[in-house]
């Protein structure tokens, strides 16, 4: 059975295809075959957006192999070098990059991937560049991705965005407790949710688990008791969660292969109580920042 829901929602995260990519990731990076497989499964069950990065290995390359036609594309800039005194063409030209990596004549969104350079020196440029790509009908909506929801305090009311991504999970609940989602909702901002498994961290058995983790058994063993009291598959309760949300326009999601976006686009999301699961929300950035895990 096909859930409308999901399918309407989901957005195919692609940093698995240009890199080895995440803690759960036991393939490594995807092949040119399986990545076919994977856009002809999304296409076929109205997966409509596609999100990459040109910081994502091979990723664009990959995806213009494969063919993108019909998907709505969002990719990220990398940092600006300090060395770029032409900043506006070169944004113009990684712009230009990345639609002929892809073979597609524009993007539904650029984001920043280093939103901070904005509050820098060269801030009024960046943004300038990317108004200008909007104005010329190549990009439909400029934005930026995000870790925190603290980096938005200084960024939005100075380059106000069309299209907002950052992480939104059952842990990582920040992006509604700190009113910002809700905001922006009401101001005609779009939201993208990225790490709705944490990186795959949600769904894994303890076992698998680096020694690292261990410092929040209390939590895992509360997340493990409440998944089972209710019978539910740890996918079904992260994709129930987030779905849930209005605000959320897409989320997200990465897989391995072909077979994992079959069985995410299979789920029937349930109607949880999400204030219920405000107990699992966690501020502590070591566990619900991956950046952190490696420190």
């Amino acid at each position: 059975m096909i859930s409308e829901e999901i399918t309407s929602k989901i957005a195919l995260g692609t940093v698995q295809i240009g890199l080895n990519y995440g803690v759960a990731n036991t393939r490594g990076q995807i092949s040119d075959s399986e990545v076919e497989r994977i856009l002809i499964l999304a296409r076929s069950r109205g997966v409509d957006t596609l999100d990459t990065a040109v910081a994502y290995g091979q990723s664009e390359s990959a995806l213009g192999h494969a063919g993108v036609s019909g998907f709505k594309v969002v990719t990220k800039l990398p940092q600006v070098p300090e060395s770029v005194s032409d900043i506006q063409g070169w944004i113009s030209a990684q712009a230009e990059g990345s639609l002929q990596r892809m073979g597609i004549g524009g993007l539904y969104g650029l984001l920043l991937h280093a939103p901070s350079q904005l509050l820098q020196s060269k801030g009024r440029d960046i943004y300038r560049g990317l108004q200008d790509l909007k104005k010329q009908g190549v990009v439909e909506k400029i934005g930026y991705s995000i870790y925190s929801p603290t980096e938005l305090t200084d960024l939005y009311a100075r380059f106000k965005p069309d299209l907002i991504q950052a992480p939104l999970n059952i842990f990582d609940q920040r992006m509604i407790s700190s009113g910002w989602l809700s905001k922006m909702a009401s101001e005609g901002v779009e939201f993208h949710a990225r790490s709705v498994f944490l990186q795959g961290l949600l769904l894994m058995e303890r076992e698998r688990m680096g020694h690292y983790f261990h410092g929040w058994n209390e939590l895992w063993n509360d997340w493990d008791r409440w998944v089972q009291d209710n019978g539910i598959s740890r996918l079904t309760a992260c994709l129930s969660f987030v779905t849930a949300i209005s605000e959320v326009g897409r989320l997200v999601v990465g897989v391995d292969a072909e077979v994992q976006l079959k069985e995410i686009l299979d789920i029937i999301p349930l109607s949880l109580d999400n204030r219920s699961l405000d107990r699992f929300s966690v501020e502590d950035e070591r566990l619900i920042n991956p950046s952190q895990w490696n420190k």
